[in-house]
């Protein structure tokens, strides 16, 4: 007997396509799924913060629904970027959450949230971040790491007074702003209006005022027995999220094998736990079991000594092993090198056709990212297939459009775009002919029929691309 249709709404952190058009391609593997966002020009970008009026009256004008995934940034401050950038009050904020959680309480059946604790990034790069970053983004860095550092170890901070006071007063105020804001989020998840919270670290380390904070939350979950976590990641979240409301009936058993299993405990780039515990934590966070005796097998390209970086272009990796392919369904997370596939390992994957027991492959930014990103993949293919209700030519544009953003244009092609300066739309629409070469080696291997794609870089920027594809 076919089940009833599972409404889902989800309101992402931003506009990006890896929080927006992914969602959709995942989620239409399975026909019995109907999904709910705001409009994408209702959210935040990198220069615009979301219309949270217009995204309040989506809610309000919400059918009810059966899950609620919610990015609170995008309802604080109007998206992950503006919750750095924001200068409004705590008591304004406040009161339009209020508002918020009035509104959201009354339209889902489950309600699962996530928020960030604000990152502190390691360079004097401001296109995320305040002004004043493009000078003294490090040595606020520094401040933040030994300001932790001397505290948790009763030893003396030198960095103080080397940024400006009024520079250094500003940062503190938000901080502490958006620290208060997260603590309110607690007393959501007390009062049931929440289901499940995550706070989630983004570009974290061993020291530094974030991550004292997340310890601070950490310590109010325990203490206060409270159905949250903190959790290392951002993008992924929403995702791994999904994943496990979807499990929420289900007794998904996985597997998980390393191409070095010798290496999980090492460290991935803009993280602070090991690859095991990463891929652990995730499949945990989803809901689902670690077992030998498996439903599915998650194979992890993780690295042997240290993981590569695309984009700092200082070492990347290239899997050089020949590559055994579970028996079983299996998914894929290559996380030898951040922001992008191992070439090595890829080539190999594409050699032959398409088997019929892959149920999903990433390989985008940061460990976690590509990992959360395998994982809802992966479950929504096995639940569908199991109640009758897959959809194969969705997975197939899924696979195409995920091997052609990691491998093809994050791997490959994005260096070009990078050297190009800031003329990035005239070298992306050069190297499209590039492209093509790697759309027809996907496109043999997933046996996926299609008439065009088309290329953008939504945030004006070559860090993402976003791929549309035309179906015939």
């Amino acid at each position: 007997m076919k089940k009833d249709t599972l409404k889902i709404s989800i309101i992402p952190i931003d506009n990006r396509p890896i929080c927006y058009t992914l969602l959709s391609d995942i989620l239409s593997q399975d026909k019995n799924i109907e999904l709910y966002m705001p409009k994408r020009s209702a959210l935040g970008s990198l220069n615009a913060s979301a219309d949270t009026d217009e995204i309040f009256d989506f809610v309000n004008n919400l059918p009810n629904v059966d899950i609620m995934i919610i990015s609170l940034d995008t309802a604080a401050y109007g998206g992950l970027v503006s919750s750095r950038r924001c200068s409004e009050s705590f008591s304004r904020i406040k009161e339009r959450l209020l508002k918020f959680k009035e509104i959201i309480r009354k339209k889902a059946g489950k309600i699962y949230a996530f928020s960030s604790i604000m990152r502190i990034s390691n360079n004097n790069i401001n296109e995320e971040e305040k002004e004043y970053w493009a000078q003294w983004g490090k040595r606020i860095y520094e401040f933040s790491y030994y300001q932790h550092k001397s505290r948790r170890e009763k030893s003396y901070n030198c960095v103080y007074n080397q940024i400006p006071e009024d520079i250094l007063n500003d940062y503190l105020d938000t901080r502490k702003r958006n620290f208060e804001i997260n603590k309110l989020y607690l007393d959501w998840v007390e009062d049931k209006t929440l289901d499940m919270l995550v706070f989630s670290k983004d570009d974290t380390g061993e020291y530094g005022l974030n991550v004292e904070e997340a310890e601070l939350l950490d310590y109010e979950i325990k203490s206060r027995k409270l159905n949250a976590l903190v959790k290392t990641g951002a993008d992924e979240i929403p995702l791994t999220l999904l994943a496990r409301a979807l499990c929420k009936d289900e007794d998904i058993k996985i597997n998980v094998e390393y191409t070095y299993p010798k290496s999980i405990n090492k460290i991935s780039r803009y993280e602070d736990i090991s690859v095991k515990d990463c891929i652990e934590g995730q499949l945990s966070l989803a809901g689902c079991t670690i077992s030998k005796d498996s439903d599915l097998t998650f194979l992890v390209n993780n690295f042997e000594n240290a993981q590569g970086d695309w984009v700092l272009g200082d070492l990347t990796n290239r899997y050089e092993n020949p590559l055994v392919l579970p028996e079983q369904n299996f998914f894929i997370a290559d996380i030898s090198n951040a922001n992008g596939a191992d070439n090595g390992f890829t080539e190999q994957l594409l050699l032959k056709k398409c088997p019929e027991n892959l149920f999903g492959y990433c390989a985008y930014n940061t460990s976690a990212n590509s990992a959360g990103c395998a994982i809802l993949s992966a479950i929504v293919k096995f639940l569908a297939k199991k109640n009758g209700t897959y959809c194969d030519n969705a997975f197939k544009k899924l696979m195409f459009i995920r091997l052609l953003d990691d491998w093809a244009y994050q791997a490959n092609v994005r260096k070009y775009i990078r050297e190009a300066g800031n003329d990035f739309l005239k070298t992306l629409d050069e190297k499209t002919k590039d492209m093509k070469k790697f759309e027809n080696k996907i496109a043999n291997y997933l046996n996926f029929d299609y008439n065009n794609t088309y290329y953008s870089l939504p945030w004006n920027r070559s860090f993402e691309v976003e791929i549309n594809v035309e179906n015939i």
